[in-house]
């Protein structure tokens, strides 16, 4: 009876994590299928099989720029939130003392605000200061502030219970304070980093809200360039669009694997 209960329970658990894939999953099947549609117009299911869409975005020029823009501006985000949330999470793990609590849900206050109110704070406060609300310059930094929580949370855990014996032991032989980071604290926190890393391109490279309120002119990221283009056209361009995001997204997880290893980014 108790071998039974285990079954039915065991059964009901897949069961459920089976229809919680397919309700995420099913939506990017069907844009991939819809932009090989040979139809004239974005419909489901498809009319026939033709790659005429896929050409079609690779020869618009403002495709090719908003691509340009959105791979350029999430590496750049991708180094800063690397760079500035390993540098915090050290600060606020070993050294912030009573100010531990506060410093942390500072660092991730951007999470629990919509990215749109983000947006719009940033414009404001960009107009104060006066450092101009439509440069790149401003634009990544709206996005090095959205992605800055998942770099800082990453490398967070990963020193949370990070075991210090190893650096006084390093120390102890002579090691540099510095040198000790590079070649003990460093490669043990790697999990962190690099999940967090990665993490930063992706949101960064899917972000809308922040880059609709805070591009300029030449300065158009690819889902942007996107939601410009579905308000006058409604052929699989769109599809094939968002086909080559996901792909890229996906190449960006396999190429992760390919480097380091994914087994590396569990806890």
């Amino acid at each position: 009876m108790k071998a039974t209960k285990i079954r039915f329970d065991r059964f009901l658990y897949l069961f459920f994590v089976s229809l919680v894939y397919i309700f995420l999953l099913t939506p990017l099947v069907i844009v991939v299928i819809a932009a090989f549609n040979s139809g004239k117009y974005l419909a489901f299911p498809p009319e026939g099989f033709s790659l005429k869409w896929f050409k079609n975005f690779f020869q618009s020029q403002p495709f090719m720029d908003a691509l340009k823009v959105s791979l350029k501006l999430g590496v750049l985000t991708m180094i800063c939130v690397t760079i500035l949330g390993t540098t915090a999470a050290l600060y606020v793990v070993r050294h912030a003392k009573k100010w531990k609590n506060f410093l942390r849900l500072t660092m991730i206050s951007p999470l629990l605000l919509p990215a749109i109110l983000t947006g719009i704070a940033l414009l404001v406060f960009y107009y104060i200061i006066g450092i101009g609300t439509r440069t790149f310059l401003g634009l990544l930094m709206g996005h090095v502030l959205i992605t800055l929580p998942y770099a800082f949370l990453n490398v967070y855990s990963s020193l949370y219970n990070f075991n210090r014996s190893l650096e006084e032991a390093a120390r102890s032989l002579g090691a540099s304070q510095l040198k000790t980071f590079f070649r003990i604290t460093l490669p043990l926190i790697k999990p962190g980093v690099i999940s967090g890393a990665m993490i930063a391109f992706i949101v960064s490279f899917d972000q809308f809200p922040i880059s609709l309120l805070l591009k300029g002119v030449g300065r158009t990221t690819l889902p942007c360039q996107l939601f410009d283009y579905i308000l006058w056209d409604f052929d699989p361009t769109a599809a094939a669009v968002s086909t080559v995001s996901i792909a890229i997204t996906l190449g960006v997880v396999l190429l992760t694997e390919k480097l380091v290893g994914l087994d590396s980014l569990r806890w």
